[in-house]
Order: structure tokens, then sequence, then C-alpha cells
């Protein structure tokens, strides 16, 4: 079983979902990907979960970001599931869930962690970039449902710094001002970033958000 890292490749994999038999590298094309797994079918949290995911599908489709879930059943029960999914969380799961059952989707990125539970996948999280890198990884507890603005937050970040020498700070969102990166001096960063360079330590500079 192999261990994921930040900037590793994300394994490729064939696999039947709910959409049918999809390839995930074809499936993203040279676009962005999140892939996220779920303990079980027809499990409270998870289903809160899909319902969510399903209503920010266009703010991920704004940022050329395509989706996928996991849970290790099959796509029969998947089928059943969405059918619910669809009906309390008043929504339509408009993505792929993988049906999992021989694991080998959930080993090939260890979404499996024996101490938390032997079968059941952990709430995993992996941002994939169209260089198919692997860029963010979260691991929830089963008990905790993730926080889908967070993702958007974050895929902001990344889409932002991979295009310009930035970092974003605490708690920044999309719009707001973003960290000079520590490799340029001051006075390269002022022809660089034209909107301004605001210095609070030599090593603390701020410049608006050259995308806003």
């Amino acid at each position: 079983m192999a261990t994921i890292r930040l900037g590793d490749t994300a394994p490729d994999f064939t696999a039947e979902t709910s959409q049918g038999t999809l390839n995930f590298y074809d499936y993203l094309g040279d676009g962005w990907g999140i892939l996220f797994s779920h303990p079980a079918d027809f499990t409270p949290v998870c289903t809160t979960e899909l319902g969510t995911a399903a209503k920010f599908k266009g703010e991920f489709e704004k940022r050329n970001v395509k989706m996928m879930a996991l849970s290790v059943d099959g796509a029969a029960s998947h089928a059943e599931w969405i059918k619910d999914i669809n009906e309390t969380q008043n929504t339509v799961v408009n993505f792929p869930i993988i049906a999992d059952e021989d694991r080998k989707v959930s080993d090939l990125y260890d979404m499996i962690h024996p101490n938390a539970d032997d079968t059941l996948t952990v709430r995993s999280v992996f941002i994939v970039g169209p260089d198919k890198k692997v860029k963010l990884i979260l691991t929830y507890p089963a008990s905790t449902g993730r926080n889908f603005y967070e993702l958007v937050r974050v895929i902001d970040s990344l889409q932002l710094t991979a295009h310009h020498k930035v970092a974003t700070p605490a708690n920044w969102e999309h719009g707001e001002k973003v960290v000079v990166s520590p490799s340029i001096p001051t006075e390269e960063a002022k022809e660089i970033f034209t909107k301004g360079v605001e210095e609070i330590k030599p090593y603390l500079r701020l410049t608006p958000d050259p995308t806003a």
C-alpha cells in the first residue's frame, strides 16, 4: 500500500462508478480534480456531504475542477443511496461515485486507516492539479463532515499561487491581500506587483490579489 505525499503523481485507475466505467485521468482531462472518500453508503454524514458536493458543483466548474467520490459499496447500492441523497438534501447528485468493493482505489490512495476502522475508508480528500500532481491532502475522521467552503478556498489559493509568486495568509479568501514570495527582493517585487507592495517586515510583504 503506497503512502501518497504532496507533490506525488496521483495514481491513475479505472473503476466502476455510478456513471459507468471511468478512467480517472481521462475524466479529469487537462483540468483540476477532487477525489474524496466516504466510509459507507447510507450513512448520515456522507449523505449530507454528497448532497452539499452536488450543490457546489457549479463553483467547482467555474474553477475547472471535477469531483469524483468513492465508497466501498457497490454500484447498485450507490444507485439506491443517490435516491436518498437527492430526496433528503434537495439536490441531484451530478458527479460519479466509485464503487470500490475490492478496495482497489482505497488501497491505492491509502484511504483505509486500520486504527480508525479496518474496513471503512476515512474521509480523505485529494486535490489533483492539471499536471496530475497531488496538491492537497486532507483526512477527516468518520465523525466529522467536510467543509466545502474550505475546499473552494483552497482551490482558489492553489490556482492563484500556481501562476503568481505569492502565498495566501491565514483565513485568506479570494480578493484579499496576499503574501509576496520571500524569494523575491522587495524592489523586484514592486516591479512585479504594480498594485503596490506593503512591507510590514522584510520577510512579510503584502500585495493586493493580482487576479482581483
